[in-house]
């Protein structure tokens, strides 16, 4: 392969693996999945949308959102203790 190829060899692949592991917005709407109650980011406490488009998870049965990509891999690191901030 040459090299133009193979970068978009993986940037096809790097966007698949994104689409792949997306959670919907309607994720919420699913059978059993409760619904994030709050209008903050669960780990900053930052209004969502002040960091632009909030980000839409599922963990657990209970639909989690973030202001920004770094929150969500914080949440990541040690999801027990933000999912207690819901309770």
């Amino acid at each position: 392969m040459n090299m133009k190829t193979t970068i978009a060899f993986l940037a096809s692949a790097f966007l698949a693996s994104c689409a792949a592991n997306a959670t919907p917005s309607s994720a919420s709407n699913a059978k059993g999945v409760k619904p994030y109650p709050k209008k903050i980011c669960l780990v900053t406490d930052n209004k969502l949308g002040s960091m632009g488009s909030p980000i839409t998870k599922v963990y657990a049965d209970q639909e989690v959102k973030f202001c920004c990509k770094p929150c969500v891999a914080k949440f990541e690191k040690n999801p027990q203790k933000y999912l207690a901030k819901i309770q």
